[in-house]
């Protein structure tokens, strides 16, 4: 397995130092109209998280916590709790069922969109998406309406705007921040300079240390399962060499403060927020995400990203609030996931702990069936936990696909890990009040789909893949994410009500004024609202 490697935090102290690091800007009267809504996304950040560390928060998450509207029960609504499905639905008010964005891999790649200046890296583009989102209805109201979107994924840019070609920009591992052709043909003068400054290559040699004293952190820094057995100690260094420390950025903890220190430089040099308008600025943080999948959401360094995530949003909201006036700037905070904890660490919650679960045992023995049947063994395909199937191929051959599909389901079923085998058709009939799993599923596929079968794996269990830890689950470790509003027309308090990620857009569009283009799954979330 290939090293990772971290680095320090620092250059986002010195953009807030000359912005005014340690502002006490006032979110202000409710009286103005915005012209500056912010989302921070923070990938594969769970909600209790708030709770654990929050005590030993000093920056952005601390202020947001302590004068927002928080709201500690909000999920993800569906089961495939993926980084493209989560951030489409934030500012869409609609789960993946009508977005099209089911899962990363049905997510934002597109060959027909090839990204500028970066060869060898598939291009991407909202081709996929359908409906609008919250940025399509502020255009509506007033056509001056801007947005700007960055983030080290792709997805996690692309998606919060849907199909509007506005400036969107991330980080293809190349040392630079690009786009695709969907949205231009050249970077503008800003991007170009920011990249010209080399901030990535910049972290060659140093280390990623902890923040606080050892003694801050309970987690037990010597835990082989992190990181499979390599580099899961602190302190963690970078390459020396500039160009591999640019390649192996995505994974740091530096990598949030770059894509804040990129966003700032767009707010100015777009004038974002400056009104009359109400301009759109969203904000994806990926660092936390790698640092889990690497080395599990319970690690030391897990703990860590957290802390350095609360010094980054505070740096994003003290510079924001030195350049726009905060009594027009309203914020809302999320995640596009949680996160499982390592299966070798969660045996009190996994009977069968299992590394590496796969249908491939169930696919196989539904093929064996079909070849008897004399039907095309490709018209059955299992991609991960769905299974598709053409319905053509068996009327062709005068076989009945009920029969192939009971074969899987039973074959599935005595796979160490799998909990439960459903038909999708059947989770519509299904009791989805009381029944989490079967209600999710719904969420994320429409109902005329060519998904036949859905796979659920017990708790704790992950798919085969070379990760240590994951996500993708309808269980609640992985849909439970914060959700707090924050800034003029918001309210103050610590809500335990039961909402939804589809909450966000309509409750946003409630504060400013605007009405969504089409129907919504999500409802404003009128404690939020002063």
């Amino acid at each position: 397995m290939r090293k990772f490697v971290f680095a320090t935090f620092g250059v986002l102290w010195a953009v807030a130092c000359a912005s005014g690091q340690g502002s006490t800007a006032s979110p202000g009267a409710a009286t103005a109209t915005p012209t500056l809504v912010v989302l921070i996304t923070i990938d594969g950040f769970r909600e209790a998280n708030l709770d654990k560390y929050g005590s030993q928060f000093t920056g952005g998450l601390g202020r947001l916590i302590k004068q927002g509207a928080w709201f500690t029960n909000a999920h993800h609504d569906h089961a495939i709790t993926e980084t493209a499905p989560g951030h489409a639905s934030l500012l869409s008010g609609r789960y993946p069922r009508s977005t099209g964005i089911s899962a990363n891999r049905a997510g934002v790649l597109d060959q027909n969109a090839p990204l500028l200046g970066s060869s060898g890296v598939v291009g991407a583009s909202p081709f996929r998406f359908q409906g609008t989102t919250l940025f399509d209805w502020l255009k509506a109201k007033d056509p001056r309406a801007r947005a700007l979107s960055v983030s080290s994924k792709d997805r996690g840019a692309i998606l919060p705007i849907g199909k509007a070609k506005q400036q969107v920009y991330w980080y293809p591992g190349d040392g630079e921040f690009t786009t695709s052709r969907y949205y231009a043909d050249s970077l503008p003068e800003w991007v170009t300079r920011f990249n010209a400054r080399h901030l990535a290559q910049s972290y060659a040699g140093k280390s990623w240390t902890l923040l606080l004293p050892a003694g801050a952190y309970p987690e037990v820094d010597s835990v082989p399962v992190e990181g499979a057995g390599n580099d899961f100690v602190f302190p963690h260094p970078m390459p020396v060499d500039s160009q591999q420390a640019a390649v192996w950025l995505r994974a740091t903890p530096f990598m949030d403060e770059v894509t804040v220190a990129l966003a700032l430089d767009g707010v100015r040099a777009m004038g974002l927020g400056a009104g009359p308008q109400t301009d759109l600025l969203a904000v994806s943080l990926s660092a936390t995400d790698l640092v889990n999948h690497r080395l599990g959401p319970d690690s030391r360094e897990a703990h860590d990203q957290v802390l350095r995530d609360d010094r980054v949003i505070g740096v994003l909201l003290d510079s924001l609030f030195k350049i726009r006036d905060a009594s027009k700037v309203v914020v809302a905070l999320t995640a596009d996931h949680g996160f499982t904890t390592i299966p070798e660490l969660a045996a009190s919650v996994n009977s069968h702990p299992v590394r590496g679960v796969s249908l491939a045992p169930a696919l196989e023995a539904a093929r064996k069936r079909m070849t008897l049947l004399k039907v095309d063994t490709t018209a059955i395909e299992a991609d991960q936990q769905v299974v598709l199937m053409d319905r053509a191929a068996f009327k062709r051959a005068n076989a009945d696909p009920a029969v192939v599909l009971k074969v899987f389901g039973d074959a599935a079923k005595s796979i160490p890990g799998v909990r439960r085998i459903d038909r999708l058709a059947d989770l519509f009939k299904a009791d989805t009040v009381h029944d989490a799993i079967a209600r999710r599923w719904t969420h994320q596929f429409p109902a005329n789909s060519n998904v036949e079968l859905v796979a659920t794996l017990t708790p704790g269990s992950m798919w085969a893949a070379p990760l240590v830890a994951t996500h993708g689950s309808p269980y609640d470790v992985d849909s439970n994410v914060p959700i707090i509003f924050y800034g003029p027309g918001f309210t103050t308090g610590k809500f335990s009500d039961f909402v939804r990620t589809v909450d966000i857009a309509p409750t946003l569009a409630a504060r400013l004024g605007i009405k969504p283009a089409e129907k919504l799954d999500g409802v404003p979330r009128k404690k939020a609202l002063k």
